[in-house]
């Protein structure tokens, strides 16, 4: 098996690294809307994908319902000291399906959810609250200057599985 492409480390430990992100939606009227929301994620199946948990409640779970279509962020924190304008991030351009409760995909995507969020297993079993499983069409890596490429789902598949082990 060849080495692992630096760029594609750096993206896998930044999506096993942090859990929040920034969603991107359209509103009723086309205008654009960023929430936060934590974020899981999962290899299997035939297309890569995150997985969110939303409530009914929330102005993106509405968007989202309107607009399939949608964008996601995940950036490394700021470290004080260090210049943000090479901050490692991912955007992906994804479509979000709204799974139905208690259907085999919302299981496995709450699974996953639940591994990366423990915690939030007492929001799991609220009424309003949803799976939502993005799937990835593509994606823009940017690790550093000079360091940006665009990711097609293959690529992006590779980096959603877990870390090697040393």
């Amino acid at each position: 098996m060849p080495p692992e492409h630096g760029l594609s480390r750096a993206l896998r430990e930044l999506l096993h690294s942090q859990r929040t992100a920034a969603l991107g939606t359209l509103d009723a009227d086309g205008a654009p809307f960023v929430s936060m929301v934590p974020f899981a994620l999962r290899a299997d199946g035939e297309r890569p994908g995150l997985v969110l948990h939303v409530s009914a409640l929330a102005p993106h779970t509405g968007n989202l319902q309107r607009h399939a279509r949608v964008s996601l962020m995940v950036c490394r924190a700021e470290v004080a000291g260090e210049p943000v304008h090479a901050l490692p991030r991912v955007s992906f351009d994804a479509t979000a399906r709204l799974l139905e409760p208690g259907s085999d995909e919302a299981l496995a995507c709450r699974r996953a959810y639940l591994q990366r969020f423990p915690e939030a297993e007492p929001m799991t079993q609220l009424g309003d609250f949803r799976f939502v499983r993005l799937d990835l069409l593509g994606a823009r890596q940017v690790a550093g200057f000079g360091a940006a490429r665009s990711l097609d789902a293959g690529e992006l598949l590779r980096a959603l599985t877990p870390p090697l082990s040393p």
